[in-house]
């Protein structure tokens, strides 16, 4: 560890500070304990020239806050934010595993699958940033942490931006991200963009489908004028393997202009998709297919004989005959004539009814004709 945490081995009386894990130009990173919630955490531990700066701490404080709203599987998730002994921190989860640009210098040229499959996983987490309003600002491999089983997260998101508040009136020649991965509107020091940061992934993506990156210079203003003014050479001058469609969505997300590039990183996702070895996760979910209206009548399917043992005798098909539908019974109703009138079901009833009365009456009408004596008895 450093001299320091030996005056500061715990941090806000809460975080046991346990093991180097890497320092870089602006902070030191350790693997600590929480002390209070008895768990794993990684803490970044900036350099004392940076927390001296009271406009930075402001800046970092707001950056720490938005990246602590951040809640994405492929995002390393931010726990606390605080100051201590002078110096910065932020509390982020513990993820075991090596950052991507160690993975590189070790490796070396990865396989297309595998490089691309990495990647997307970048662009969901960035691509879920981007919808929540932020913009990285540093997108490259020492960002990026990849796990033993091949999960990546990407760490650090605003710091790059806080940088900024240090120097204020410089704005315009303060330089945002990392000369070998930032854009060409960033080495112009323009702010960034989501689509900076989709030139950024194209870089890392680039560096690990043939090995080397786009860009190499010993000066910082040399690797900002490239970015700016120098196309890169086409990947598959260096890696066969790579797929000529590959190779166009690659040098389209290297375009020196913002418009020309992918909107966002979802979007670069989206493309890269198919080249990934087509996990499940990285597929995106097609839309609901319109389910088909179904007939009003469906003729049931011919049955299947059953499969025959080997050796027995199997008869020749027989040829199927068409099934005759019966006609309609509209059809066969307007064949028969129709009843006259005078016929009808209901006359005809009416008219028996009609003369089982009259019957019916005759022996009651003679007996009382008889008693009147209009006629007589026989």
């Amino acid at each position: 560890m450093e001299r320091n945490t030996a005056d500061t081995p715990m941090l806000s009386n809460r975080y046991k500070l346990l093991q180097t894990l890497g320092a870089g130009g602006m902070a030191v990173v350790y693997r600590a304990q929480d002390m209070m919630l008895e768990r794993p955490v990684a803490i970044k531990l900036l350099r004392q020239d940076y927390s001296g700066n009271h406009g930075f701490r402001n800046q970092f404080r707001l950056e720490a806050k938005a990246a602590a709203n951040l809640s994405h599987p492929n995002i390393v998730t931010v726990h606390d934010f605080g100051f201590d002994a002078g110096r910065l921190f932020i509390v982020m989860e513990f993820v075991p595993g090596k950052d991507l640009k160690t993975l590189i210098k070790e490796r070396g040229r990865f396989p297309v699958a595998e490089a691309v499959n990495l990647i997307a996983q970048a662009c969901a987490g960035i691509g879920y940033a981007h919808r929540a309003g932020i913009v990285h600002c540093d997108v490259k491999p020492h960002n990026m942490i990849v796990t033993p089983d091949k999960r990546l997260k990407v760490t650090d998101f605003g710091i790059a931006r806080a940088l900024t508040s240090i120097n204020p009136d410089e704005h315009s020649n303060e330089v945002w991200g990392s000369p070998q991965y930032f854009s060409p509107e960033q080495a112009a020091g323009l702010a960034p963009s989501p689509a900076s940061d989709v030139y950024s992934l194209g870089v890392v993506l680039y560096e690990m489908l043939t090995g080397q990156l786009p860009f190499t210079a010993t000066d910082a203003q040399e690797l900002a004028r490239q970015h700016r003014e120098v196309r890169p050479v086409p990947p598959r001058r260096l890696n066969r393997e790579i797929a000529p469609e590959l190779e166009q969505i690659l040098l389209k997300v290297l375009s020196k202009e913002p418009a020309q590039r992918y909107r966002s990183a979802d979007q670069l996702g989206r493309l890269l998709a198919p080249f990934a070895g087509t996990p499940e996760m990285l597929q995106p979910i097609p839309p609901e297919a319109p389910r088909p209206q179904q007939p009003a009548y469906q003729a049931p399917a011919p049955a299947q004989p059953p499969a025959a043992r080997p050796g027995s005798y199997q008869p020749p098909p027989q040829p199927q005959q068409p099934i005759e539908e019966p006609a309609a019974p509209a059809a066969e109703a307007a064949a028969e004539p129709l009843l006259p009138p005078l016929l009808s079901p209901d006359i005809i009833i009416l008219t028996i009814i009609a003369v089982v009365l009259w019957v019916g009456m005759l022996p009651f009408g003679a007996y009382v004709l008889l008693r009147l004596g209009i006629i007589g008895a026989p």
